[in-house]
């Protein structure tokens, strides 16, 4: 049975376009990304069964540096549910760790096609972009407020 007609392989036909600017834009990644949030061992495991061609060196670290980041399994996601005793707060990090995954998949994969003289201009500009919020996040100054809202119970 071919990839493409899966039901798996249509669902990473599917997201495949959203990989593209981090330089995977495959529905071979794509699967085993899918695959990494049911476990992360998972990814070498969709890397054993089917055959990844046409990845180069910079495209496959940023594939790595994204499914490090991104997302953990399934099962560390019911115990960060446990733990946060909240299911806004487990989505919020959920998405927190998504999209921070792909902001520096974003920013590696961009800036090493720009050192290596084939830069694409939307992507690097996302990449700046990141690049500069996550700069002002690092040095904004920290203020803390002097006025206490909230009730004192006695």
């Amino acid at each position: 049975m071919e990839l493409e007609q899966s039901v798996l392989g249509m669902i990473g036909k599917a997201v495949s376009w959203i990989f593209v600017p981090l330089g995977f834009g495959s529905i071979k990644a794509a699967v085993a990304t899918i695959m990494g949030l049911v476990a992360k061992e998972e990814v070498a495991g969709v890397f054993g069964v089917l055959d990844f061609e046409g990845m180069t060196q910079l495209s496959a670290y940023s594939f790595l540096l994204f499914n490090l980041l991104c997302a953990p399994c399934f099962a560390a996601i019911g115990a960060i549910k446990r733990e946060m005793n909240s299911a806004k707060w487990t989505w919020f990090a959920i998405g927190y760790q998504c999209v921070f995954a792909y902001g520096v998949s974003l920013t590696v994969y961009q800036f090493g096609k720009m050192f290596s003289g084939d830069p694409d201009v939307i992507g690097l500009a996302a990449a700046f972009a990141v690049l500069a919020f996550i700069a002002f996040m690092m040095f904004k100054p920290y203020r803390e407020t002097n006025k206490f809202i909230g009730k004192v119970k006695i």
